[in-house]
């Protein structure tokens, strides 16, 4: 494991290397909560676990700055637990193993939970300060961020009480966050009663690997392979040629990001088997072809392995569809929003697909920054589902965050980014769920800035934070801090 912790500046790194070592996946999060409220016990920090699971730390002006307007620092303690197919890494038990790779830091073969680690490990340095000049600060860790916002979801109104929000989950240093998406989750299953599988057919297993997979907000709009609609493609066309019929599918394992594995068990007569594997080369070229410059040629990989039969497989007027209903399913961006060139309006994933013992699952998050079209691409799902028999559940829904161009505290964070790097910060609205959105739900008069230093490929094992950008923005928030105007 490389030395992290004694990189520049040495307040965020040691606190990040920390968080390192504390397992810390959405939806397992005691382990992570017990160490703030340790180390804030140790610092000398208040600090206290809220009904949603949220920490909450604060502390007191500088002598002679009380009167400053109170800033309240937010970031999400989960992080997404990825990893490449060969490591063996448990996310609930290991530390993360991190990698120092010239600029940058990565971890071994997982996400590094840079995503929101760094902001963790900011609010810790800002609380543990002696020589930080400030007004009164809170900091807001809040819980399962990347599974539903939850944490945001069920926070208490009345628990916070400053006036100027600084959300640090940007992942772009030098752009300014002032607006994000809205995002619903959208489930559909399905029960059916498995049939017995001809006991003359053999069973394939067929596996799809290797993809670049991603965000599926900050990256959907690059055109990355989807594993599961890439698999769809090669399993219909051996439905149709080979008489395969299928018993299982796994794709995909994280609702919020772009599945970059699949795998599905198909049965077929055994004659047809070597027509099998020809039709896997052909699409495994065909999907190289496809994303060339997109995906890594190189590391996709597209095969079969023989496997013992199973006795029981989806009957066929179910599969039929369910395959036709996953072919149909949109995924990528749906719109790109008309006064922001460039940015995406609305998108969807198709993340994850389970299949198989009797029962269908397909787990989709839909985003948009404009609420009539979030909810026209869920409906649009639903209707797609309830063609295949399926039942569709909305849940996790979350409104968009309206841009404020004229925000004081982005104005102030502007003049303070220039002063110190001698060029322009770019504002900017994000694809991405970012709870500000709900924070100004129940704290509608705060105002709201999004920022941090650069982070590549997050929600991927390729995870990496870009070591030269986090000197310059803890510059910023000292800076920021230090200026605060009076209340």
């Amino acid at each position: 494991m490389a030395d992290i912790k004694n990189l520049s500046p040495v307040e965020i790194w040691r606190n990040f290397d920390k968080l390192t070592q504390v397992p810390r996946p959405s939806g397992h999060l005691e382990k992570i909560q017990a160490y703030l409220l340790d180390w804030a016990k140790e610092a000398g920090v208040e600090a206290f676990q809220d009904a949603a699971g949220n920490i909450v730390m604060r502390k007191p002006a500088t002598p002679g700055m009380e009167n400053r307007t109170g800033v309240i620092m937010q970031a999400h303690m989960d992080m997404v637990p990825q990893k490449a197919p060969e490591s063996n890494h448990d996310f609930e038990n290991d530390p993360i193993e991190t990698i120092i790779d010239g600029d940058w830091v990565r971890a071994n073969k997982t996400t590094l939970g840079s995503d929101d680690g760094l902001g963790v490990a900011t609010i810790m340095a800002v609380m543990e300060a002696k020589d930080l000049q400030h007004g009164p600060v809170e900091g807001l860790i809040t819980a399962d961020e990347e599974t539903g916002m939850f944490g945001a979801n069920g926070l208490p109104e009345g628990e916070l009480n400053g006036d100027i929000l600084l959300n640090l989950d940007t992942e772009v240093w030098g752009e300014f966050v002032i607006g994000s998406a809205g995002g619903i989750d959208i489930t559909a299953t399905l029960d059916y009663k498995e049939v017995e599988t001809d006991k003359e057919d053999a069973a394939v297993k067929v596996t799809l690997k290797g993809l670049k997979g991603g965000h599926s907000g900050i990256e959907i709009n690059e055109g990355r392979a989807n594993a599961n609609k890439c698999m769809v493609r090669f399993v219909r066309e051996a439905i149709s040629e080979l008489d395969a019929r299928l018993a299982s599918w796994q794709g995909g394992n994280m609702r919020n990001a772009i599945p970059f594995q699949a795998q599905v068990v198909l049965t077929l007569p055994k004659e047809n088997i070597e027509a099998l594997n020809d039709m896997v080369a052909d699409w495994k070229d065909e999907l190289i072809d496809e994303f060339q410059g997109i995906e890594v040629a190189e590391n996709i990989e597209f095969f079969t392995e023989n496997v013992e039969t199973p006795a029981k497989e989806v009957p066929q007027e179910i599969q039929d569809n369910l395959v036709d209903a996953i072919f149909a399913c949109h995924d990528g961006v749906l719109r790109m929003a008309p006064s922001m060139p460039g940015i995406v309006e609305t998108s969807s994933n198709l993340a994850i697909i389970e299949i198989g013992e009797g029962k269908a699952a397909i787990k989709i998050l839909a985003r948009s920054s404009h609420e009539y079209y979030k909810m026209y691409l869920a409906t649009m799902m639903e209707s797609c589902f309830n063609m295949a028999g399926m039942k569709v559940e909305f849940s996790g829904a979350y409104g968009g965050w309206n841009p404020n161009p004229k925000s004081d505290i982005l104005e102030h964070v502007l003049k303070v980014y220039k002063e110190q790097n001698g060029k322009d910060g770019v504002v900017q609205a994000v694809h991405a769920g970012l709870e500000c959105s709900i924070i100004l739900g129940k704290y509608p008069h705060l105002d709201v800035v999004s920022f941090g230093p650069t982070l590549l490929s997050p929600h991927t094992a390729n995870e990496r934070c870009q070591i030269s950008c986090v000197a310059p923005f803890w510059n910023l928030m000292k800076q920021l801090l230090a200026e605060i105007p009076a209340k």
